[in-house]
């Protein structure tokens, strides 16, 4: 007998049985803020703020600003930044940025120490508890996920892909970053990663993305792709970001 129409999840729903996401996939904010808290413990906080989004801080925060406007960000746009971390993307931004920003991320003490750095008291810096962009339909001119939805589910990065679809104004652009598996430099976070599960180290996830997928996932979500790099390309003076970046469009 075919299996095709069986959905495990409307029968468990019928039967009344009560769903319970395992922890370290889908309580996304405990995960990241143990995982701040167990650095701070290791090393001096500002230390901790800058290695807790992945290193590299003085110098991948220029390269994403210059991607950022390469794709087109308004000198005097509207940029939703999520999972902004403590700064990288926005320290380099705030000294020339005209425009308005909303920074968003699970950690309170990473958003204080983004806060600090920037000095911008007419940016907003936010708290958000699990998947959501606090902003108004169609407010933004540019939605950016840098290193975020490598650490999401693909079910939680096209919840997210609809947020952003929605704060964007038509025409406006998301940007984000993402690990894929033909790429030699990803696979070895996927083979570290592997290393983590057997010695259970509860980091945040490393998810890769298809970029096969993307299309599909566009079209579903009505946008339009713009552009697909790889993360060897060098697509700004600046330097190579590393991971892979994709751009996509709310139509006009």
């Amino acid at each position: 007998m075919s299996d095709a129409g069986f959905h495990p999840i409307r029968m468990l729903k019928r039967l009344r049985v009560r769903l319970r996401p395992t922890p370290n996939q889908l309580d996304l904010k405990s995960v990241n803020v143990g995982f701040v808290d167990r650095l701070k413990r290791e090393m001096p906080h500002d230390q901790a703020m800058e290695l807790a989004i992945g290193g590299g801080f003085e110098w991948i925060g220029p390269i994403e600003a210059a991607l950022l406007r390469h794709y087109g960000l308004p000198a005097d746009g509207h940029l939703v930044d999520v999972g902004c971390g403590s700064g990288r993307l926005a320290k380099p931004l705030s000294a020339d940025h005209e425009g308005t920003y909303l920074g968003l991320d699970l950690v309170p003490d990473l958003l204080a120490h983004a806060r600090r750095i920037c000095n911008r008291p007419d940016w907003r810096f936010e708290v958000v508890r699990h998947i959501g962009i606090p902003e108004a339909d169609g407010r933004a001119d540019m939605v950016c996920f840098f290193s975020v939805l490598t650490h999401l589910l693909h079910e939680q990065s096209y919840w997210y892909l609809e947020e952003a679809r929605r704060v964007l104004k038509p025409g406006g652009l998301i940007v984000f970053s993402f690990l894929e598996f033909s790429e030699p430099s990803h696979f070895e976070i996927f083979l570290g990663t592997v290393e983590q599960a057997k010695a259970r180290i509860a980091n945040p996830l490393n998810v890769f993305i298809d970029r096969a997928a993307i299309p599909i996932w566009a079209k579903s979500l009505g946008l339009e792709v713009v552009d697909i790099r790889a993360g060897g390309d060098v697509i700004v003076p600046e330097g190579n970001l590393g991971q892979a970046v994709c751009v996509l469009k709310k139509p006009a």
